[in-house]
Parts: C-alpha cells; sequence; structure tokens
C-alpha cells in the first residue's frame, strides 16, 4: 500500500510536465489499441457469420433477432408480414412498414426489422421479411440480390445473399421467422416478385386500395366452355388470390386449349417423392417449383384452388393441402415434418385413389407423380394403375434426375400390357428450367388423349 500511495503522490507532485505528457500519450495509446480491438472484433463477428443457403433453416433463441438488409446500387424499402396460421395476415395491421412500424413484438425502422419473439402474439405462425424497390424510383428493379444479416447477440449472427435475379423483380423475399414446437426458426427464402408490395399483400391477403370488382363467374354445366371465357374465370381467380402464378396459369390454359381441355374439369393430385435421393431437389426449391406450375394448372381444372400433395417417402403417406393461398413456401414447411424415406410410390398412390373416391367427385382425377427412380413395388403399381382405370383416374409419372426411369418409360411399350390411363415424362436433372409451354405440353397431351371421347 506505501508503494501505492508514494506513486500517486509522485504524479501529483513530481515533476509534472514530463509525467503528464508520459500518461496522455499511454491513454491515447490504450485508446487506439481499445479501437483496434473493438474494429477486429465487429470484423470477426462479420466474417464468422453463419452463411444460409437457399431453403436452410437455422434455430433461434427465444429473444430479439434484428434483420438488417443491405442493397448495393439500388434504394429499397424493407417490410415484415405477421402470418397467421391460415398463411394469411390476421388483419391489415400485420403488414409493418415504414407508415405503420410496429406491430405486436414486430418493427421496421429503416432497413431493419427486429422481432422481439416472446412478445409476438401465439397467433402469429411465422414473420415474413421483405425489401421491394422504392417505388419513386420508376423503373427500379433488382439484378443483383439483397443481402440480410440476421442477429441475436454479438457472437450469434447469419447472413443470408439470394441468388440474382433477372425476371423484373421489384420486391424479394429474404426470409421468415417461423414458430417450431415452441421455440422459432429462420428459413431463407429468397423468392422475387414482379408485382412489387402490391402482389406481396395480395398473397398474403392485405387488403390494398384499387378498384376491385366481384369476380365473373361462369356456371359449369358439363359441357366445354369457349376457351376465352375460361381464361377470365381463371386468371381473374389467381390475379385476386395468387398474382404471382398468373404467368404459368396462362401458359397452362394455353395447353389445355392445344389439347381441346378448355373448360374441362378435373381434380387435380400431386404425390410427390420424399426419398433420400430426392433431397437435393426440395433444398434447392425445385420442388416447390414444381408445385406452383402443377397449382397453376389446376387453377385451370379444379375451381377449389386447392391441390392435395402426398409425399410418398415413409410407409404411410404424408397428406397435406396446396393452394393459392398458402402456396409459398408451403413445400419446405411440409417435407421438413417428415423422415427422408424409400420413395414407397404405391402407398402414395393408394391414398390419392382412397382420397379421391371419399371426396364423391364426380369429375375424372389427374393424378401427378413426381418420381426419382425406378420402384421396387412394380406389380402394385400396374395393379393400381388397371384397377383405377375404371374410377377416372388419369396417372402422369413426371421424372426426377439423371435416372432412366425405365419403368415409367417403358409403361406402354409392351403390346400385351397397355395403360390407356397413364403416361410419362420426363424433367431431367433442371426441372426448372423446362420452358413453360414444353413443360405443360408434357403434362397434358396425353391426358388430353385420354379425356376425350
Amino acid at each position: 500500500m506505501d508503494c501505492g500511495f508514494t506513486a500517486i503522490g509522485t504524479i501529483r507532485h513530481g515533476g509534472a510536465g514530463g509525467l503528464w505528457h508520459s500518461i496522455i500519450r499511454a491513454t491515447q495509446r490504450s485508446a487506439r489499441n481499445h479501437e483496434q480491438d473493438f474494429r477486429y472484433q465487429r470484423w470477426a463477428q462479420l466474417n464468422s457469420a453463419t452463411s444460409l443457403r437457399k431453403g436452410e433453416n437455422a434455430t433461434l433463441s427465444m429473444g430479439s433477432v434484428i434483420c438488417d438488409v443491405t442493397s448495393s446500387g439500388l434504394s429499397v424499402d424493407v417490410s415484415a408480414l405477421l402470418i397467421g396460421s391460415g398463411g394469411k395476415v390476421r388483419n391489415d395491421s400485420d403488414l409493418v412498414f415504414y407508415n405503420h412500424p410496429s406491430q405486436d413484438g414486430v418493427s421496421v425502422s429503416g432497413t431493419t426489422v427486429t422481432a422481439d419473439l416472446p412478445t409476438v402474439p401465439r397467433d402469429v405462425d411465422k414473420v415474413v421479411i421483405a425489401v421491394s424497390a422504392d417505388p419513386l424510383q420508376p423503373g427500379a428493379v433488382f439484378t443483383s440480390a439483397p443481402q440480410l444479416r440476421i442477429s441475436q447477440t454479438p457472437s450469434s449472427t447469419m447472413r443470408f445473399e439470394a441468388p440474382g435475379f433477372s425476371g423484373g423483380e421489384t420486391l424479394v423475399v429474404l426470409a421468415e421467422l417461423y414458430r417450431r414446437g415452441e421455440g422459432w426458426k429462420v428459413r431463407a427464402v429468397g423468392q422475387g416478385y414482379s408485382t412489387g408490395l402490391a402482389g406481396l399483400a395480395a398473397d398474403f391477403g392485405v387488403t390494398i386500395d384499387d378498384d376491385e370488382s366481384p369476380s365473373a363467374t361462369v356456371p359449369f354445366n358439363g359441357s366445354p366452355a369457349t376457351s376465352s371465357e375460361v381464361s377470365a374465370i381463371d386468371l381473374t381467380k389467381v390475379e385476386r388470390r395468387a398474382p404471382a402464378l398468373l404467368a404459368p396459369a396462362r401458359e397452362a390454359s394455353r395447353a389445355l386449349t392445344d389439347v381441346g381441355l378448355a373448360g374441362r374439369r378435373a381434380a387435380v393430385y400431386l404425390v410427390l417423392d420424399h426419398g433420400v435421393g430426392m433431397r437435393e431437389f426440395y433444398e434447392s426449391f425445385a420442388v416447390q417449383a414444381f408445385a406452383e406450375r402443377v397449382l397453376a394448372l389446376s387453377a385451370n381444372l379444379d375451381d377449389d384452388g386447392i391441390v392435395p400433395v402426398i409425399f410418398s417417402g415413409e410407409r404411410e403417406p404424408f397428406l397435406e393441402e396446396l393452394s393459392l393461398e398458402n402456396y409459398r413456401g408451403r413445400i419446405g414447411e411440409l417435407h421438413t415434418q417428415i423422415d427422408w424415406g424409400w420413395g414407397n410410390v404405391a402407398y402414395a398412390m393408394r391414398q390419392a385413389v382412397s382420397h379421391y373416391q371419399e371426396s364423391g367427385s364426380r369429375e375424372p382425377a389427374f393424378i401427378i407423380a413426381q418420381v426419382h427412380g425406378d420402384p421396387n413395388d412394380k406389380a402394385e403399381i400396374r395393379a393400381l394403375m388397371q384397377n383405377s382405370a375404371t374410377l377416372g383416374v388419369f396417372w402422369l409419372f413426371v421424372g426426377f434426375g439423371p435416372g432412366k426411369l425405365a419403368f415409367y418409360k417403358n409403361l406402354n411399350a409392351s403390346a400385351s400390357a397397355k395403360f390407356t390411363n397413364a403416361a410419362f415424362f420426363n424433367v431431367g436433372n433442371n426441372p426448372g428450367a423446362v420452358p413453360g409451354e414444353k413443360f405443360y405440353a408434357g403434362l397434358v397431351d396425353a391426358f388430353g388423349t385420354w379425356m376425350r371421347p
């Protein structure tokens, strides 16, 4: 203790000038070192952040989540939507943006969205994070993707940069925070809209001021309507409920007209292979995109806007619904609820037929079964196709991947065993690269032949 007091006394009363300069220089060095340490720690945090790829998810802790958006070369607005269990906002106040910056634990400030997860109401299932081109910049579209940084604590940081865009997108859904059990997770989405905030709002049920008028309806009496009547019905329905599907719905409508099915009705089903070999197609959103194209076809054939989806990965197939209201990210939400299996197609086919019979539908069933490899249960599949022919069921097997899929390809190769109610269409390794005209022709050509008397 004596040494300590002596040192203080010397500093205060000894040769003050030199000592004070030494103290000041030491203090300045300490401050510079502290600033350098802070900058290094900040740099380390940014560079050690976990990178998420499109479609990937990660667990969040139950606290506040900060989502920072950055965009180069384009002025942007950031918004968030609070989505309920039905895939829609609970009311118009659930759109959080610069004119309504806070709602139920979620706030927007500049290009930052903050979600205080413990205070988000239980009837909110997920929070969608979106970024749109500033409407005061006419003609502004995304070419390079905006970046998202998600942080909860300085040591818990994730970042996501979606792939680039080339379709005139004016809004991008970057991510969604969603409930999983008693906790929360984040999913990297990276899906673009060419219809901007209005299209996003319409998809999620936010009412926007426009000159909406009741949809025209034309009753179906069992005879084909003209192509112009059918187009007006379907495109109005899709435009109001899922505007992002408008373009593929038009392509599907043209394909149906080309094969003489304008105005005809059918119950559309979708069977998806959930075998382990399909993992890459789910993670790359290829299955989601495929399902959306099938939904757009269904909008022309089935007026309820709902496609039953059956996953064939487990012994007991998993059946859910894909609709014009919930289709955004729906396949990702569903397939993560089940384990990878072995693609038991026969079980899924049987469930599709049972569902169709129980529905009491008087229209034929068009069951699109996506497959990835040749099945083990070939005899059972043949029996199902044969027995379902008298029920009004048509099967289209759509092949994914590099496999030869010889069983499906050769369904009608034998003169002694023809299945008039079945066909095969191969989309290969990159289903999304198949142009719309070719894709929908591949889906409906054989079905059109089967439907014609």
